[in-house]
């Protein structure tokens, strides 16, 4: 199948659309604060869907269709139990404190919190994660989007090898959100996550509705399951004494707490709101979509595995009496797949991926990419292709704007000596987003030829992520923490998450970018285990050295505390109107999960 006219034309649209959006906003870019900050002026209903679209990247929207192709419908709770209760944290505690702190990002308020060191260290553990990761989304999009062949005719008719694609997917893409980024800063990426967000439910919505209709209806997706594997993804034990279950509600009650409270590629939409009051809703108003959102992104996958396996047939037909034979190749991933889901290929030397067992492995993250070429016709495939460059748009603009925050303020800025949120810092940002886009179009090459490149984002966030998220835990919530603390805190957790990765590896999983590096101590039923085990050590290093130091060292008078402490901050004075009210939206969010977790079960 190739793109057709109608096609192209969305694709273009879309594309012009982002840039004219940016265009639009560009003589509002006078100041550091609008760079950087949006200039703090924007509604929270779009700071929510920025917030929300933020969090929509193309690992996500790959690994939430690889999850409902691997374990089914139950996936579903491994993003709403560990995701909403996070994103009600995060608007009812944590935004207070970094909106009321003035600071510009996360590593800022740890530098305000606890001490310079604790600030720069943190700086360049998150610049390395935003150009690492945004490097391997990149990759991960794009080498999807050229297992489809979706392009194959019109490089060909271009004159173009085949084997480009990688390249031109990585370099446009790179290119266009540069481009916005450029022109209007956060404001810009901001409105393009709200656009994307759109895209990504007009897009995916018909492929859902197509897909039930091709096996039956609800019904007919659960009975197209493998028997037992619902409740086999929920209690069957592994070695380490858990099941599958707790092993995925733990990583994601852990890997998400982190990510929505620490992790200022998300965060920094809520702190473009225009006041504290709405910086606390902007996460519960996104975590209202957000609930649903199994629904879009598990669902294909889950349809993907239960759909018939494709197979080469042939046709004989007489017609004219002569007798015909149409015959229809499948590849070999794909006949060797499992429902739509196809083998897994290695990129290196485009053969299977064999197993322990010698059967071919399935290259789970291609189910959703899979199902929008098998369903969607001429324009709603433009419309679907577009909805996937949307996820992979939004979640690099969000690493951009991010790095290039963090890099001018908590790095340039702070090594030079000075602070402006003049001219000056704007042309800094303006730099780093270079730097930035260079160095994950370089990273995405890098990592091109190696397989399972989503298990590595877990990796890399729980070697920052997690120990970021245990220093600001402790620095709001206990006031005895201290720099020192802080600081061996997250240089530990880091270190203990390394050690672990290198000295266990996933059962069927050769040493190597998946683990064992050092030595072989111990295996993991799988990758979802190993990243949880993963976490939870950097986590649990992180709190006990951090608390350690800091009772071995002196804290930091109250006085100077207040504003950065929970409990030594005055409390945000009621909403007069009840609707508006955190509390009431946290409790109406919770609920809605909780019947929402019960559907899935």
């Amino acid at each position: 199948m190739n793109l057709a006219q109608a096609d192209w034309l969305i694709l273009l649209s879309y594309f012009v659309l982002t840039v004219g959006i940016a265009y639009a906003l560009r003589n509002s870019i006078q100041t550091g604060k609008d760079f950087f900050q949006a200039g703090r002026r924007l509604p929270e209903w779009l700071c929510a869907l920025g917030f929300l679209g933020a969090s929509l990247g193309a690992p996500e929207v790959l690994g939430m269709g690889a999850a409902g192709a691997q374990y089914g419908l139950p996936a579903g709770l491994l993003f709403a139990i560990g995701a909403i209760p996070a994103m009600v944290f995060a608007g009812l505690f944590l935004m207070p404190m970094y909106y009321g702190s003035k600071a510009r990002t996360v590593p800022e308020f740890l530098g305000l919190r606890f001490d310079p060191k604790t600030r720069t260290l943190a700086a360049s553990l998150f610049a390395a994660m935003t150009a690492l990761t945004a490097g391997i989304a990149l990759a991960a999009m794009a080498r999807a989007i050229r297992a489809l062949h979706l392009f194959d005719g019109t490089f060909r008719a271009l004159g173009w090898p085949r084997e480009s694609t990688f390249a031109v997917i990585v370099v446009v893409t790179a290119a266009m959100v540069l481009a916005y980024v450029l022109l209007s800063g956060l404001a810009g990426a901001i409105y393009n996550q709200a656009v994307q967000f759109l895209v990504l439910v007009a897009g995916l919505l018909p492929l859902v509705l197509m897909g039930l209709r091709s096996i039956g209806g609800w019904s007919g997706l659960q009975a197209s399951l493998p028997a037992g594997a619902l409740h086999d993804w929920t209690s069957t034990p592994h070695p380490g004494g858990m099941s599958m279950g707790v092993e995925g509600m733990g990583l994601g009650l852990v890997l998400s707490a982190a990510y929505w409270s620490a992790d200022f590629r998300v965060l920094q939409a809520a702190m473009a709101a225009k006041n504290v009051d709405a910086a606390r809703r902007v996460p519960l108003l996104a975590a209202l979509p957000r609930i649903f959102l199994p629904l879009l992104l598990i669902l294909p996958g889950a349809i993907a595995i239960g759909l018939p396996t494709p197979r080469t047939t042939t046709m004989t037909r007489i017609e004219n009496g002569a007798i015909l034979h149409n015959t229809t190749v499948v590849r070999p991933e794909a006949k060797a797949g499992d429902g739509l889901v196809p083998a897994r290929v290695d990129p290196a030397s485009s053969k299977l991926v064999l197993g322990v067992s010698g059967a071919p492995l399935l290259d789970y993250p291609m189910a959703t990419p899979v199902m929008l070429a098998h369903f969607l016709p001429t324009g709603l495939l433009g419309l679907g292709l577009a909805a996937l460059l949307a996820c992979l748009m939004g979640g690099l603009a969000a690493n951009l704007t991010a790095f290039s925050a963090v890099f001018t303020y908590d790095l340039y800025f702070f090594f030079i000596g000075k602070d402006s949120d003049g001219h000056p810092s704007v042309v800094v940002g303006r730099w780093a987003a270079v730097g930035g886009v260079l160095l994950s179009v370089g990273t995405a090459f890098a990592v091109a030829r190696f397989g399972d490149i989503l298990e590595t984002l877990l990796l890399v966030f729980s070697v920052v992520g997690v120990p970021l998220f245990a220093a600001v835990l402790l620095g709001m919530f206990w006031k005895r923490a201290t720099g020192h603390g802080a600081f061996a805190g997250l240089l530990s957790g880091s270190a203990g998450a390394l050690l672990h990765h290198g000295l266990t590896l996933p059962a069927g999983a050769q040493p190597g970018l998946h683990g064992g590096w050092i030595a072989v101590l111990g295996r993991s039923p799988g990758g979802m285990a190993q990243s949880f085990w993963t976490a939870i050590l950097a986590l649990g290093v992180s709190v006990v050295v951090t608390v350690a130091v800091s009772f071995c060292t002196k804290a930091r008078p109250e006085k100077e505390l207040a504003g950065l402490v929970y409990s030594l901050t005055p409390k945000p004075k009621r909403a007069k109107l009840w609707y508006q009210r955190p509390g009431v939206l946290a409790v109406g969010v919770l609920l809605v999960a909780v019947a929402l977790s019960l559907f899935f079960l």
